[in-house]
């Protein structure tokens, strides 16, 4: 049996699996944990990477690894490829003000759009750039080469030393804000118009099947988490992810690029050579943390009274922009609970209310695609989210259509396995691995609750 391995090195953790290279049939699987934070030293993600491979029992007998990885994540390295500072994650917003800076800098958000498809916001690399070169520019100075967090994975793990070695991929670059998907290309103008007029070293950006050896070993180029994600289940053209982990994420695959001018898609690329348009919000599976936390419940219990109150919680409505937000650009807001009276005020409804807000939220996202002309053919549930029992059947009343939702596993270390075995193999297309198996959930589409999320939506702090 041929075996190969997938990385996944997430916000909250490291991931692996091991599986068979032909079926895709998963063999072994370990995990190790992250440091909390919005920022973080790149040294803790490869101690993870070695305590999950460890893990599992070692890669001795392992032909191909690929990693993927949390997007847009810097990490400045100096012209020996030393860390210059704890890289800032996707979830850093004291980027915000350099975000709307470089949007009137080029001329607004659909001069971005048109550019590379995406528009800074606080998550984005891009703006995260800025942010250094105006706060921290001795360091900026001494920032000899700009990668990701899978792409500094990638080269540790290769035992490669030298920047110049330092590789990525389309669906990763298309996230930083300097890097077309469409045209394949470095946008170094607005990497200069970030960095101040300095040019740091950026990785080759190889296909997605070529590959890179390290040690001996085969390595994919590996890939952003949620074309991973997009890879490990099989996504094909017409296919909507939701996934619901430390953020929301709704995606779908394209054969063609997607530029919205409002900024609110993301026009990025997938790990198979098409593209995955992308609406992303800082508020995900922990809005669901947080009513378990406040109701004193574990999740178990927090579904139990979701489901036993009824559609629209009776009127209460939950805002979830609790760690401020990304789509909508706000990131000062505050989650805000609005219509409580003394009726409505049990923890059945709170518990449907937090439901139903953080699918609100992501149903916006939805609808965005649908405005650049994406036809929903399905949509798949995924994520630790996904696991809630009340997500899940709430989900079609809230979306308007029936919801797939995949048995649970680690799809984004999934989907990097499977560009390994791409790599290994060298075919044009990825490995024909069965898709993952799925339940169907169904309900009667409920629309008063998505319009009664948008009357109360804008009344946030930080608009």
């Amino acid at each position: 049996m041929t075996l190969v391995a997938g990385i996944d090195s997430s916000t909250q953790a490291c991931k692996v699996v091991v599986c068979d290279a032909d079926t895709g049939a998963v063999i072994r699987e370990g995990r190790a944990g992250h440091p909390d934070g919005t920022e973080i030293a790149p040294a803790a993600w490869e101690s993870a990477a070695t305590d999950a491979i460890e893990s599992v029992g070692g890669f001795a007998d392992v032909d191909a690894i690929a990693v993927a990885a949390q997007q847009h994540g810097m990490v400045c390295l100096d012209a020996t490829g030393q860390v210059v500072r704890p890289a800032l994650l996707w979830n850093d917003v004291r980027s915000a003000d350099a975000a709307g800076a470089l949007v009137e800098g080029l001329g607004g958000t659909r001069a971005w759009a048109q550019a590379v498809g995406v528009v800074p916001l606080a998550a984005i690399t891009v703006s995260k750039l800025r942010w250094l070169a105006d706060n921290e520019p001795h360091l900026a100075d001494r920032t000899a080469a700009v990668c990701l967090p899978h792409d500094w994975l990638t080269w540790r793990l290769r035992g490669d030393t030298e920047i110049a070695a330092l590789t990525t991929d389309r669906s990763d670059a298309s996230g930083t804000g300097y890097y077309d998907a469409a045209s394949d290309g470095y946008r170094f103008d607005l990497l200069e118009l970030a960095t101040r007029g300095r040019r740091p070293q950026l990785p080759a950006v190889l296909g997605p099947s070529d590959q890179n050896i390290g040690g001996g070993t085969i390595f994919g180029a590996g890939l952003g988490d949620n074309a991973a994600a997009a890879l490990g289940l099989g996504a094909e053209e017409g296919d909507v992810i939701v996934s619901v982990g430390t953020s929301g994420v709704v995606a779908a695959v394209t054969v063609d690029p997607v530029r919205d001018d409002s900024g609110l898609v993301a026009g990025f690329a997938d790990g198979t050579g098409h593209y995955l348009p992308l609406v992303c919000t800082l508020n995900g599976a922990r809005v669901l943390d947080a009513a378990a936390a406040m109701l004193r419940v574990d999740h178990d219990e927090l579904s139990r009274l979701a489901l036993s109150a009824p559609p629209g919680s009776e009127g209460l409505v939950l805002v979830p922009y609790l760690e401020g937000e990304r789509t909508p650009n706000r990131p000062n807001a505050t989650g805000a609970l609005h219509g409580l009276r003394v009726s409505n005020s049990t923890p059945a409804n709170l518990a449907r209310a937090a439901v139903e807000g953080l699918l609100c939220a992501l149903n916006d996202g939805l609808a965005q695609l649908t405005r650049q002309g994406i036809v929903a053919r399905r949509i798949l549930l995924v994520g630790g989210g996904a696991r809630s029992r009340a997500l899940r059947e709430i989900a079609p009343a809230v979306f308007g259509m029936s919801v797939l939702a995949p048995s649970p596993g680690e799809y984004v270390a999934l989907g990097a396995a499977r560009q390994a075995a791409w790599a290994l193999g060298g075919s044009p297309r990825p490995p024909a691995w069965e898709p993952p198996a799925a339940t169907e959930y169904t309900a009667h589409p409920v629309p008063a609750v998505p319009a009664r999320y948008a009357d109360v939506r804008q009344l946030t702090e930080g608009v």
